[in-house]
């Protein structure tokens, strides 16, 4: 016996808006030749309403000067989120060797 069924699969469109990123604030920190590590707080405005977060962002310098971003991390404006992250970094950091580079003041602009 051959049972044939007829599959009906509807599509629904989903109309996707348009999410504009500001930077409220931002502080970089320049390491080995021409890398960087970003840590920002980001606000995403939509149609839908907005959201507040903080980005955590790793990049290197083109030869223009320009930043470019190869990872990044959205972590949410939730203070025991924040304090884990935190705490762990420091935690996973110990004996961690100081950069031979010292630090100037216009580094940390």
């Amino acid at each position: 016996m051959l049972i044939l069924a007829k599959l009906t699969i509807s599509k629904t469109m989903e109309v996707k808006t348009m999410v504009d990123f500001e930077t409220i604030k931002s502080e970089e920190m320049k390491f080995g030749t021409n890398n960087f590590i970003e840590i920002a707080r980001k606000k995403a405005v939509s149609d839908e309403g907005e959201n507040t977060f903080v980005s955590l962002s790793r990049g290197f310098f083109a030869k223009t000067g320009e930043k470019r971003y190869r990872k990044s991390i959205a972590l949410p404006m939730d203070s025991a989120v924040i304090d884990f992250v935190a705490s762990k970094v420091k935690e996973m950091g110990e004996g961690a060797t100081a950069s031979k580079k010292k630090v100037s003041e216009e580094d940390l602009e």
